[in-house]
């Protein structure tokens, strides 16, 4: 596959042959000459200077221009130089655990690189900041432990409770406001941080192409490449802002495809050429930007690897991602314990022959520590790989060291912000109240709890759902008559009837075509109602709930306009 290398395979023999390459590509120093000597006139070799030698990290093939400077990648990698080979080995390990408390004990039992918070690994946030404080004091490292949370916001958020709720990252695509979106994404980086989280798996960098995409959905900026780039770089910068690691994903893009990774393997069948036009291109800018992290997907290239998983593919991980778009930083694959790689042997091993450095969730940590001893043992992977691996992982979390920690909770207002600019009205006008008298909102429990505590607070007038059945049968004095009447009428299920405008609030499903019609996540299903009031909110915070609100009330505009194609819609927005 073409590569973004300067000197085409034969002009590299030829220098070779003449004695005058000072090193191959992946230990070359970082300035433009290469060490090599310059200027005009004879050159002998009595009079060239000598080479300046290389620093550690350069030896192991690592370069600047994604966050660290080179003297902490010169330190990283002479602490890796430290390490003994199990060291190693468990440091390119990012773990799931079990429980609430601190996993001091897994940690240093394995040597491991870090963590994955979870769900059932949060009971308060109090809870969280105590367990994760404990582990970095507790463990015995020079350098901080990653510890990593899937917090993208809508659906996909491990941390709940008093944690500020963020709308989908769709809703950054339906704003368009690349300054808003950084802004939005520090805020909830300083939470993180405040909750002792120094990486976030986030934000996707998909390109959705609509309705058949399983996955990823409102989890993606929008359908337009150019569009979900900027606002992938503008998030990213804003968690590293608040001192947070991103982790743009799904390299090379999960959006297009139809099956989901956690279930099978899923093939992009797209060659190069158009994925470069349109899945790689938010990667690309990711890569200009000098962002740090980059995780790939469990998804077969048919055109580069066929067969094999990006996340395990070497011409895809160091190919196209390393070579072709220049990429220099940390490479994460995505969860080993996902159905797309979980049959495949020794994954972890392919991960780091791959050009991979962390090696994600596997099911069995021991195990998979113990495999990557055995590769470098007999030679099926270098040292210095695993070396370079650990290093990079432990220069980025130096450079992170510090943050701009915030209380839980603290990044309400900017929720709020991002939903009432994403808010998007798709059919019903565009100025003026959009209800008349009292509301009633029906739909998931989270969503009415939300938009009820909205509507009190902006002083909405709110009806009720009353269930009412048919009178009691009265007596015809023919007793086996009665009796079936009666028990025909204890049969009949009440009638529910909504006393007020319906606010139906809809994650999902089918659209009932009265009242008003709210999509809460992908707004496609305003497209399957002719109700005269759609509207889209990517979320069904209190922030995004209170902007909904205002916007039913006439108070407020809503300017934002679907980042997506809803089939059935012919309004983008106002």
């Amino acid at each position: 596959m073409p590569s973004s290398r300067p000197a085409p395979r034969r002009r590299t023999a030829a220098l070779l042959a003449l004695g005058v390459l000072a090193a191959g590509c992946t230990g070359a120093p970082d300035g433009p000459d290469g060490g090599g000597a310059a200027g005009g006139g004879d050159v002998t070799t009595t009079d060239a200077p000598a080479p300046e030698p290389r620093s550690a990290s350069q030896r192991l093939g690592l370069r600047t221009g994604w966050g660290p400077s080179r003297a902490e990648l010169d330190t990283a990698a002479r602490r890796t130089a430290r390490l003994s080979l199990p060291e190693l080995a468990g440091q390119v390990i990012v773990a799931r655990w079990s429980g609430t408390g601190a996993p001091t004990a897994l940690v240093q039992r394995l040597h491991l690189g870090g963590v994955v918070v979870f769900a059932d690994n949060v009971s308060s946030t109090d809870q969280l900041r105590r367990a994760t404080r404990g582990l970095q004091r507790d463990v015995d490292r020079a350098w901080p432990l990653l510890v990593a949370v899937d917090q993208e916001g809508g659906t996909v958020a491990r941390v709940r409770g008093q944690a500020t709720g963020f709308p989908a990252f769709m809703s950054t695509g339906a704003a368009g406001d690349a300054a808003l979106t950084r802004r939005t994404y520090a805020a909830s980086g300083r939470e993180l941080r405040g909750l002792g989280i120094n990486v976030d798996l986030a934000p996707d960098a998909d390109v959705t192409t609509g309705p058949g995409d399983p996955v990823i959905g409102s989890r993606s900026a929008g359908s337009d490449p150019a569009a979900v780039a900027r606002q992938v770089v503008a998030a990213a910068r804003g968690f590293r802002d608040a001192g947070v690691v991103p982790v743009v994903k799904h390299f090379p893009g999960h959006g297009s495809l139809t099956t989901d990774s956690h279930l099978a393997l899923p093939v992009q069948r797209r060659p190069v050429a158009a994925l470069a036009r349109t899945d790689l291109r938010p990667f690309r800018a990711a890569v200009e930007a000098g962002l740090p992290a980059v995780m790939t997907g469990h998804i077969a290239v048919a055109d580069v690897d066929p067969g094999v998983p990006a996340s395990l593919s070497r011409p895809v991980v160091t190919g196209l991602l390393r070579e072709r778009l220049g990429f220099e930083g940390v490479v994460m694959s995505d969860a080993l314990d996902m159905a797309a790689v979980s049959g495949r042997r020794t994954p972890a091993v392919q991960v780091l022959r791959a050009g991979g450095d962390v090696v994600l969730m596997p099911p069995d940590p021991a195990a998979t520590r113990a495999a990557i001893v055995r590769a470098v043992r007999d030679g099926r992977l270098g040292r210095d790989r695993l070396r370079q691996a650990a290093a990079r992982t432990i220069a980025l979390l130096e450079h992170h060291r510090t943050g701009d920690p915030a209380p839980p909770g603290s990044g309400r207002a900017a929720s709020r912000r991002l939903s009432a600019a994403a808010v998007t009205v798709a059919a019903g006008a565009c100025r003026g109240p959009l209800v008349r008298g009292a509301v009633v909102p029906l739909g998931g429990d989270a969503a009415v709890a939300a938009f009820r505590a909205a509507a009190r607070s902006a002083g909405m007038a709110l009806g009720e759902v009353r269930f009412e059945k048919p009178p009691r049968p009265e007596s015809t004095g023919r007793r086996k008559k009665d009796r079936a009447a009666l028990r025909r009428w204890r049969r009949t299920e009440p009638v529910r009837v909504v006393d007020g405008t319906p606010v139906h609030l809809l994650s999902g499903g089918v659209a009932p075509d009265t009242g008003v019609v709210v999509a809460t996540d992908r707004p496609y299903l305003l497209g399957g109602s002719s109700a005269p009031v759609r509207i889209a909110t990517y979320g069904e915070t209190s922030g995004a709930m209170s902007a909904l609100v205002d916007v039913l009330l006439g108070r407020e505009r809503a300017p934002g306009r679907l980042p997506v194609d809803v089939p059935g819609v012919a309004r983008r927005g106002c």
